[in-house]
């Protein structure tokens, strides 16, 4: 979960899985899963919540919440490139790793 947390730290300045996952009521994994689909719905057509839920079957309610605490949709575009930095590779660990 390091990766994650740095990458939220970056976005957020203090956020981790944990903490986030403790604020919005969610498991850690659950908050990775949807961090992730939110960061990929974010350059999807259409609502970026709505595309995430239907992605992760979580509640839109909970993946509004996360939304906010790192950020809005302004940090989501700035999570995809974070993700991908490395040629990709990172993004490509996540996915296998959630």
């Amino acid at each position: 979960m390091s990766l994650f947390d740095g990458i939220l730290g970056q976005l957020s300045g203090n956020a981790t899985i944990d903490n986030l996952a403790a604020k919005v009521g969610l498991t850690p994994q659950q908050v990775e899963q949807a961090v992730h689909a939110l960061a990929q719905a974010h350059t999807a057509p259409g609502d970026t919540v709505n595309t995430a839920a239907d992605r992760t079957g979580l509640p839109q309610d909970k993946l509004s919440e996360i939304v906010g605490h790192i950020g809005g949709e302004g940090a989501l575009g700035q999570l995809g490139p974070l993700l991908e930095q490395g040629g990709g590779g990172i993004m490509g660990s996540l996915g296998k790793m959630l």
